[in-house]
């Protein structure tokens, strides 16, 4: 195997055991405790789009039983045969003088070729780069949903400005398409930042740059992503329409995991809030079916997947907008199953977010059932949490349901002004917070 590359050994490896490239994945993942590594990134390695890094080495070499030396020497077996492809190119460049075509040296067109050629070895990002780019994004995808945002922006801005940068230098077309991607995804937490600080002109710009971004890296399901972002900022700006829209051209998209389920939910809820009860019901059945049609995992997690928990939170506050009876107990049912959902996950998997969303989902769902104290009940996670955890959102639905209390069917009573004024306070607190945030990424 001494002169065999690394792409043709791994193949090797793994057609002996009998594996396919998920498989391959999912023991890499078992060993090194995530769910980052796909079929699709084992595929890469395999065809040499993407040769393995030291560190992911090692984790195969442990999967494939072989020794690490192994597998180095195959690396080096590739870059070495592209190493003299490269030297190939330059080496045939004619002795000056010898042939012309109409009056064109033929020796100075083939400098121009060798120039090009050693314009594509003066590159600035490697493999190394471009994985470890990929690995930071995905950690900071993750643990967005559980940590302090103010915790996460100042990185995600340094990230995303240093792939653009990457971005105006010289990589290998295939680094290019992969640096494209890591900045839509970075583009796309940027916009998520601003979306959850209430600045909507600011997400929205960021969405499009990540739009543009993920076209240039032909990458569908980013740009179904895109597009469920931008159908929550539009949600969140009172335009429902617009956000069903959105949803609804995000479904367009030819893309893997969970992210139909996320568009057909995103679409329900702008429908409910709209007055189209059907189309909202029929949304809500189609976001059930997407995540039975479910096969494999998304392949970076946190904010760009689309848990059943999260699922189920959107289908509770889509019933609420339905309404009628029936529709409320199945909405506190589903919320309360959110709720228990993200309760057993893994702490960087249980978004606060939602958590608060779903709180106050369920007090909703018996304020209209006229049980007071079921939804003080409700509120009570709620209020006794931080204000400075809390999202643009959660305040806009904080004010709601306090002028709800304000209705005459609590007739002043004591217990409903009391929980009015109590959310006043914590969204007022929460808005106070989000005022003065340190300097937006832009």
């Amino acid at each position: 195997m001494g002169d065999t590359g690394i792409g043709a050994l791994l193949v090797r490896l793994r057609i002996a055991r009998g594996w396919s490239q998920q498989r391959v994945a999912d023991e890499y993942n078992a060993l090194e405790g995530r769910s980052a590594k796909t079929g699709k990134e084992i595929g890469r390695y395999e065809r040499e789009a993407r040769i393995p890094i030291p560190y992911a080495r090692r984790y195969l070499a442990q999967i494939f039983g072989v020794d690490v030396a192994l597998l180095d020497l195959a690396v080096a077996t590739s870059k070495g045969q592209r190493d003299g492809a490269d030297a190939e190119i330059t080496l045939s460049v004619p002795s000056p003088g010898e042939s012309c075509f109409r009056g064109v040296p033929l020796s100075e067109d083939a400098a121009h070729s060798a120039d090009f050629a050693r314009f594509i070895a003066h590159r600035n990002a490697d493999e190394f780069v471009v994985e470890q780019l990929e690995a930071d994004v995905g950690r900071l995808a993750r643990t967005y949903v559980s940590h302090p945002l103010m915790e996460q922006y100042v990185e995600i801005r340094r990230l995303r400005d240093g792939v653009f940068e990457l971005l105006r230098g010289r990589q290998h077309p295939r680094q290019t398409s992969d640096l494209y991607l890591s900045a839509s995804r970075l583009c796309g937490l940027s916009a998520h930042v601003c979306l959850d600080l209430g600045a909507y002109d600011s997400a929205a710009t960021h969405a499009r740059t990540a739009r543009a971004c993920a076209e240039a890296a032909g990458h569908e399901g980013m740009l179904a992503w895109v597009r469920a972002v931008e159908s929550l900022i539009a949600y969140w700006t009172g335009r429902y329409e617009q956000a069903a829209r959105l949803a609804q051209a995000g479904r367009r998209h030819r893309a893997s995991g969970s992210i139909g389920a996320r568009l057909a939910s995103l679409e329900a809820r702008a429908l409910a809030i709209i007055g189209d009860s059907a189309g909202a019901l029929a949304a809500l059945s189609d976001a059930e079916r997407s995540r039975e049609a479910i096969s494999g995992g998304d392949e970076v997690l946190g904010v760009f997947d689309f848990p059943a928990a999260k699922q189920f939170a959107y289908a509770g506050t889509t019933l609420l907008a339905v309404g009628g009876r029936e529709h409320v107990h199945r909405a506190i049912v589903s919320a309360d199953t959110a709720i228990r959902l993200y309760r057993s996950g893994d702490g960087d998997d249980q978004s606060v977010g939602d958590l608060f969303a779903a709180h106050l989902d369920l007090a909703s769902g018996h304020l209209l059932l006229g049980d007071l104290e079921g939804t003080e009940a409700m509120l009570a996670f709620v209020l006794q949490s931080s204000p400075e955890r809390m999202s643009a959102s959660i305040v806009h639905r904080l004010t709601v349901l306090g002028r709800e209390l304000e209705g005459p069917q609590y007739g002043g009573a004591v217990q409903a002004l009391h929980l009015r004024d109590r959310l006043q306070h914590t969204a007022v607190r929460a808005s106070q917070s989000a005022a003065h945030p340190p300097e937006l990424p832009t």
